[in-house]
């Protein structure tokens, strides 16, 4: 049985809805973690709706934190309970993303996954494995999760950027090159990377920039 996922938006300042930008948040943020960027994002791309659900779980300690599926070597759950997690919210976003389609009457091709960090790990997860092709990733400061698992899952390739700081110390820097590896190596052809120097675990507004020219040209705007 599927959660439903709360979530924030805002609408397109032209009043039309033409594509849509989900965000997808990291562990312990929330969905309005992220939903502030879609004022300078807005600017740009003036026919989008921007959609930001809250993770379907709390982080203990955290009342307005909330996590995609547990990460034990930060609370101590187990490997299997992760996975468990992983799995139900996987189905959670699907149906999230199902309804929202309908909903707003979009395709699949007009829908962007924008993640951070642990929102990444979804963005990857769950793009790759949908029935039909999304308008493309915007994959900031995470990882691709069971690399070993994706040539045989793998349903539809979306166009992915990849992009990272350079002194990210939460999720290494290296994930990036390790996650285009696996990407390639699993067929994509629309793969496309971008460093922010000097930049930890956050968005800086070089990769903002990166990450809104992708999305205008994978949206067709």
């Amino acid at each position: 049985m599927t959660r439903v996922l709360n979530s924030e938006r805002r609408e397109p300042k032209s009043g039309e809805t033409r594509s849509v930008v989900v965000f997808l948040h990291g562990y312990g943020a929330n969905g309005a973690d992220l939903l502030g960027l879609a004022d300078p994002l807005g600017e740009h791309l003036p026919d989008t709706l921007f959609v930001a659900p809250d993770a379907p779980e709390t982080v203990a300690g955290m009342p307005n934190g909330f996590q995609w599926f547990p990460i034990p070597w930060i609370d101590n759950s187990s490997e299997e309970e992760s996975a468990r997690g992983m799995a139900q919210a996987v189905e959670d976003l699907n149906a999230f993303l199902d309804a929202l389609m309908v909903d707003e009457d979009v395709l699949p091709e007009q829908v962007v996954l924008f993640g951070f960090s642990q929102g990444t790990m979804m963005s990857l997860h769950v793009a790759a494995r949908r029935e039909d092709e999304l308008a493309g990733v915007v994959a900031i400061a995470g990882r691709l999760l069971a690399p070993e698992t994706l040539v045989d899952e793998v349903v539809s390739r979306p166009p992915v950027l990849l992009i990272h700081g350079d002194q990210d110390d939460v999720v290494p820097p290296q994930s990036l090159p390790e996650a285009a590896e696996a990407l390639q190596g699993a067929g994509w052809t629309d793969v496309y990377a971008h460093i922010m120097k000097d930049t930890g675990h956050g968005i800086a507004p070089d990769g903002l920039s990166v990450a809104l020219a992708f999305m205008r040209d994978k949206l067709g705007l």
